[in-house]
């Protein structure tokens, strides 16, 4: 591979070398369902850390944001109520506002999350409580793991963009490809960037693609 791809997902994909970030450990031993009307999760692997602790979970109808987190829902059995067009913090949440001002929601997170939604939230209105169910931890390499030169590296969530700055430092030969917004903010400004048209990894590969071909051009 002349110009490598860098995956830092902890996923394996192909046409991609593997350079995964983040481990995940779950941070909650039980889940309280009680007092809610809808749950909401902003990635799969928070679906992953409910079904774990709780299966009850898919008792209850489910804000998914994200194609893959929705999928996920699906593929365990619980059902999706609503999957928003946006997946930037502010856009979200007013959608949410809008759609749910009357409901009792759950957000099933990670311990470190890009946008604060309760307090948007609460601020319109909506109520909004919170329990988390797993943190990210980094992953630590040598330098004589970084990228390559002129190497694309896609980026699936700040977490990946905090620990790949934790490892190494940025070449100016590489350019970034982000999953969506939301990650892109937390990019440094010297770094070159493409956001993918979907926030999935495939369309984040399909983008890195489409640059190696414009490169060959």
């Amino acid at each position: 591979m002349s110009q490598p791809i860098y995956l830092l997902s902890p996923l394996v994909k192909e046409d991609t070398i593997a350079l995964p970030m983040i481990r995940f450990s779950r941070t909650a031993e039980t889940i309280d369902l009680s007092a809610c009307d809808v749950l909401m999760f902003t990635s799969k692997q928070a679906v992953k850390s409910a079904e774990a602790l709780n299966p009850a979970w898919k008792e209850i109808p489910c804000l998914a944001i994200g194609s893959a987190t929705a999928k996920q829902i699906e593929a365990l059995g619980g059902t999706v109520l609503y999957q928003p067009t946006s997946f930037y913090g502010k856009t979200l949440s007013q959608d949410i506002v809008e759609r749910f001002h009357d409901k009792k929601i759950l957000y099933l997170r990670p311990k470190v999350v890009s946008f604060d939604s309760k307090t948007f939230l609460r601020e319109a209105g909506v109520e909004l409580e919170e329990q988390i169910l797993y943190e990210t931890s980094c992953l630590a390499y040598e330098n004589s793991d970084k990228p390559k030169k002129n190497a694309i590296i896609i980026f699936t969530s700040p977490s990946t963009i905090q620990c790949f700055f934790k490892n190494f430092t940025w070449d100016d030969s590489y350019t970034a490809v982000v999953i969506g917004n939301a990650t892109q903010e937390h990019l440094p400004k010297n770094v070159r960037y493409e956001v993918a048209e979907v926030a999935t990894i495939d369309a984040c590969i399909c983008k890195a693609k489409h640059l190696l071909t414009a490169n060959r051009l």
